[in-house]
């Protein structure tokens, strides 16, 4: 098994400002894989119309990077005035993440016999080329019912391998949640239902303040987290050796 994650973001309750904040979640493990010296590629997106995901799935890879993000997966809770807000009035929103270890060919067999492949226009913003041919990717895993979709490569045959790798990734994880008596795949038990009151932690802009409910602390300067120095966070779950949940 390498040292690389399949990390996976989907607004729940909240809108358009849910989808806004998956961005801004996006944008901070970008910034900091970054500035960790870690590679970032986005496997699959779909933007929304105001600047947000409905989805986006990508891979970090590098050293540690297993270590460094494996406390992200949950609900993220989200108190701020949204931009559409006229009234100033404070919005709560979720996000779900989903931390998957990269799974390679060795690590899962898969039989093409399984497979079921289908061919689509890429949707949502991406300039005039994106939905000429059918170059999105949508696979499904007949005995399982996985379904995966790759569709940020403008080539065909990129977007299926990474179609493939998030499918890997997803069985493997299947066959371990199995393996510890799970009646639910570990996915799902990190992504909950995205309710408000199912949450890992809370980033509240108008105080200024992330908190994380697990290791019950809590950190200032929240733009400047957003924006890819999550260092603070990181050490302390270094330094609490939370062990995530299976």
């Amino acid at each position: 098994m390498n040292s690389s994650v399949i990390i996976e973001i989907r607004p729940g309750a909240g809108g358009d400002e849910s989808g806004l904040f998956a961005a801004d979640l996006f944008k901070m493990y970008r910034n900091y894989s970054l500035k960790k010296g870690l590679s970032c590629t986005v496997l699959d997106s779909n933007p929304s119309s105001v600047g947000g995901f409905k989805q986006i799935v990508f891979e970090i890879s590098g050293n540690g990077a297993i270590d460094i993000f494996k406390h992200e997966a949950g609900v993220h809770r989200v108190q701020r005035v949204p931009k559409t807000e006229k009234s100033g009035r404070v919005h709560t929103s979720t996000v779900s993440v989903a931390v998957l270890p990269k799974a390679t060919e060795q690590d899962v067999q898969i039989n093409p016999a399984d497979l079921r492949l289908e061919f689509f226009r890429s949707s949502g913003p991406g300039g005039q080329n994106v939905n000429k041919r059918e170059t999105a990717v949508r696979i499904i895993h007949l005995p399982t019912g996985t379904v995966v979709t790759a569709q940020t490569e403008r080539g065909q045959d990129a977007n299926k391998q990474f179609a493939m790798s998030i499918l890997r990734s997803k069985i493997l994880e299947n066959v371990r949640s199995k393996e510890h008596l799970h009646t639910q795949s570990e996915r799902k038990s990190q992504i909950g239902t995205a309710d408000r009151s199912e949450k890992i932690r809370t980033y509240n802009f108008p105080q200024d303040r992330i908190t994380d409910h697990r290791i019950k602390k809590s950190w200032g300067r929240i733009e400047k987290i957003i924006d890819g120095d999550m260092e603070p966070i990181i050490k302390a779950f270094q330094k609490e050796k939370i062990v995530p949940s299976d």
